[in-house]
């Protein structure tokens, strides 16, 4: 039932002092106390009813209401019976967390509304479950051995008329009944899925967007041995897939949440069922990787992507370059804290995101065999046949690019929220291939390039081969103290003068060195005199007693300016 029900209801006595936007929320139960803290007795959904004893001093109002919010429940009715009018203090309480707040009538007793609304829910109840019941067993018979998740979601939406999608932790789509999800709005879900689970907040999560309410229910993958409660969240929160339903959870009875909860079980079993059809692309990823990395004759590797090519190039044969991409998952470890195996972890992301059509093109998706060695995870990534170009001037790149950041455009966002405050996704994209000769340097390259992106910051980052020609490459390895002392040692002076003077030596400086030390250009760029802007050079050389008509100090500046 409604509380704008009970509110139409004269019999019940009730006044609404605020809340009039949340009026259709829905009442699953009722309870009455005067406990400071009731939360223990609290599930979700509830009308409370309070006779005011809890209250001492106007600042109890706060943390009470914040408790019942916290907690799910419908509203809150206070009687007149004790206090007379309702304290300010709770009327403004409420309003700050958007609970509805009634005002019982003192001629009104607690348990009339008590009959009236157990009376109305054990009815809707009873009427519901004959149906939900009779659903599930349609839904149990028609699991996804007949056709996929998209048979479950139909019945779904058949039966119950509730939309719903099945997502990957990336967003990506796997199944859905109906109009396939916006992208954007399918990333947004995800990223929201996983703040919520990395936080431990039980599902169904629900979220407001776009005018709809969402709720996001954890499909946990069955097939690694662990039972669900004993895993650590960081072992599965970048890898299980979730099933989203356009509907609002918070308003279904148990019976219906159950119905999901199978639903989620039925999906995670052709989980189970695809993560087993990539064992075999695993396993010969596996045996390339350990040959390339032992060492083994380039003829050895051969014979084995000849192997390959029937698995990974279906109706190919043999691919006329590889692509090499190492990933690696790292987790802050804090005191006492279990640690986690992220050499699967990677895998499992790894696979999740080079398997989008969108990211590797149609032709590659369902080719990624993915090894793990160590906390890294391998990729090798066949790309079909083509000019491989030496630059962007030359036409498009083959398959995963040349440029490693297009790999996490699309999904930076919902990884970041999985990562949180302590998890890190760092990956390196290696050039193409066109021999087994040039596996074994690809795989350094790409290990290179990771270690590229790991000195960047930010959660999710990735670097290519195109960054390994270049200073950027060195100054990632230089130590911290190392770079603190060089750049303190160079440009704390123009730092103090600048803040003493408001010179501006340091913009100057970088415009300088920008213009590739043209006094014409660089004070063109600033909208400077020639004169003036010898006078800032000047000033800069007798600062730090450089010289920067010599080709090292400009370069010793350059770098300070990079590091800093």
């Amino acid at each position: 039932m409604r509380l704008r029900a009970l509110l139409e209801n004269d019999a019940l006595g009730l006044r609404l002092l605020g809340g009039e936007d949340e009026l259709d929320r829905t009442v699953r139960g009722v309870m009455t106390t005067d406990l400071k803290d009731p939360s223990r007795y609290l599930s979700g959904g509830e009308l409370v009813l309070t006779g005011l004893a809890w209250r001492a001093e106007p600042a109890d109002a706060e943390p009470f209401v914040r408790i019942l919010a916290s907690a799910g429940v419908a509203a809150l009715a206070a009687g007149e019976a004790e206090l007379g009018d309702i304290p300010d203090d709770l009327v403004e309480a409420c309003l700050r967390h958007r609970l509805p707040l009634f005002a019982v009538n003192e001629s009104v007793a607690f348990a009339t509304i008590t009959e009236h609304v157990v009376r109305q829910v054990s009815g809707e109840r009873a009427g519901d479950l004959a149906a939900v019941v009779d659903r599930h067993r349609r839904l149990m018979t028609s699991g996804p051995a007949g056709g996929g998740p998209e048979v479950v979601l139909d019945l779904l939406g058949s039966d119950l008329d509730l939309r719903a999608w099945v997502l990957s932790p990336t967003g990506r789509q796997i199944a859905g009944a109906g109009e396939p999800l916006e992208a954007g709005l399918a990333a947004t879900l995800a990223g929201e899925h996983l703040a919520a689970t990395r936080t431990g907040r039980r599902g169904p999560h629900r979220l407001n967007l776009a005018g709809s309410t969402y709720s996001l229910f954890p499909i946990r993958n069955t097939g690694r041995g662990a039972a669900p409660a004993s895993r650590d969240v960081r072992e599965t929160v970048l890898s299980d897939w979730l099933l989203a339903v356009e509907a609002d959870a918070g308003d279904w009875p148990a019976a219906r949440l159950d119905l999901l909860q199978g639903v989620t079980q039925l999906i995670a079993v052709e989980r189970d069922r695809r993560d087993a059809a990539r064992t075999v692309r695993r396993r010969l990823a596996q045996e390339v990787l350990e040959l390339v990395q032992t060492g083994a004759a380039p003829a050895e590797i051969a014979a084995r992507l000849r192997v390959a090519a029937p698995v990974l190039l279906p109706g190919l044969g043999t691919a006329p370059h590889w692509q090499v991409v190492v990933a690696r998952v790292e987790w802050e470890q804090e005191a006492g804290q279990a640690a986690v195996d992220t050499g699967p972890v990677a895998q499992a992301l790894l696979e999740e995101v080079l398997v989008d059509p969108a990211t590797v093109g149609a032709e590659s998706a369902d080719r990624i065999a993915v090894a793990h060695s160590g906390d890294e995870a391998i990729a090798l990534v066949p790309l079909a046949a083509g000019p491989l170009p030496d630059s962007e001037d030359e036409g498009p790149a083959p398959a995963l690019g040349l440029h490693a950041d297009a790999l996490l455009a699309s999904v930076r966002a919902p990884l970041s929220s999985g990562l949180a405050d302590d998890g890190r996704l760092t990956l390196g994209v290696s050039a193409a291939v066109h021999s087994a000769e040039g596996l074994r340097g690809a795989l350094e390259e790409a290990r290179h390039a990771r270690r590229v992106a790991a000195a960047r910051p930010g959660r999710v980052c990735a670097a290519g081969h195109h960054e390994l020609a270049s200073h950027v490459l060195l100054l990632p390895f230089v130590p911290d103290d190392v770079r603190r002392a060089f750049t303190a040692r160079l440009l704390d002076p123009l730092r103090d003068y600048d803040r003493r003077h408001r010179a501006e030596l340091i913009p100057t400086l970088e415009a300088f060195l920008d213009c590739d030390g043209s006094w014409t250009r660089c004070a063109t760029r600033l909208h400077l005199h020639v004169n003036t802007l010898r006078y800032r050079v000047g000033r800069i050389e007798q600062l730090t007693g450089r010289d920067l008509s010599r080709l090292e100090d400009k370069l010793d500046f350059f770098l300070a300016l990079r590091m800093s």
